[in-house]
């Protein structure tokens, strides 16, 4: 599975980060180490919402939209 996951930094609530991960543990446990250096300096992070996609075309086409600025409204509306 592939997955698109919104993250929120807890330190700093108005910093958030959405991306894409095969393993979205290990991805999480990556960005809270400090591991990621986007979002190192926001850490700690904790998961909002993931979408799962059995497709990476469709997961990266995802992930996309909600990097455009009407996906960026749609998260806002739906997801923070």
């Amino acid at each position: 599975m592939h997955y698109v996951y919104l993250i929120r930094s807890v330190a700093n609530p108005d910093q958030t980060y959405i991306g894409m991960t095969s393993d979205l543990k290990a991805r999480l446990k990556k960005h809270n180490e400090g591991g990621a250096l986007h979002t190192s300096k926001f850490k700690p992070w904790e998961l909002e919402v993931y979408m799962a996609f059995k497709s990476h075309e469709k997961a990266v086409r995802f992930e996309g939209y909600l990097k455009s600025g009407s996906g960026r409204a749609f998260a806002k509306r739906h997801f923070w």
